[in-house]
C-alpha cells in the first residue's frame, strides 16, 4: 500500500507524475480532486472508491467501480472530502482488480 501525493494544477500548468500502484493505496480526497489511471497491461483494471463516511439525509452515495480496459485510460473524480475521507485518518481509499503496468496519479485543479 502506498500514499498517493496530489499534484496541483494551475494556470500555469503542470508535469504530472505517476506511480506503480498497488491492491489498495491511499490519497487525499479533496472538493476538485481527482485521479487519473492508465493501464498499459493486457487485462482490465477495476478501479474501486470507497465512500468513507455516511450519506448526508436524502442523498445516496455509492462506491465508485470504474473498468480501466487494457491499454486505455481514465480520469476519474471528483472526491469531496466529505464523503471519501476516512473520518479519522482523513485519508480514501483506492483499490485495483489488476495491477501489472498500471499506474495513477492524483491531481488538483487548484483555485487561481
Amino acid at each position: 500500500m502506498a500514499a498517493f501525493t496530489t499534484q496541483n494544477i494551475t494556470r500555469a500548468g503542470v508535469t504530472p507524475t505517476y506511480s506503480a500502484v498497488s491492491a489498495s493505496d491511499t490519497f487525499t480526497p479533496g472538493q476538485f480532486t481527482f485521479v487519473h489511471v492508465k493501464n498499459a497491461g493486457a487485462s482490465p483494471d477495476t478501479v474501486g472508491i470507497q465512500v468513507l463516511q455516511g450519506d448526508p439525509p436524502g442523498l445516496t452515495i455509492s462506491d465508485l467501480s470504474v473498468s480501466v480496459t487494457n491499454a486505455q485510460e481514465r480520469m476519474i473524480g471528483p472526491f469531496p472530502s466529505q464523503f471519501f475521507a476516512d473520518p479519522t485518518l482523513g485519508t480514501g481509499v483506492i483499490t485495483h482488480g489488476f495491477t501489472t503496468s498500471v499506474t495513477a496519479g492524483f491531481f488538483n485543479v487548484a483555485q487561481p
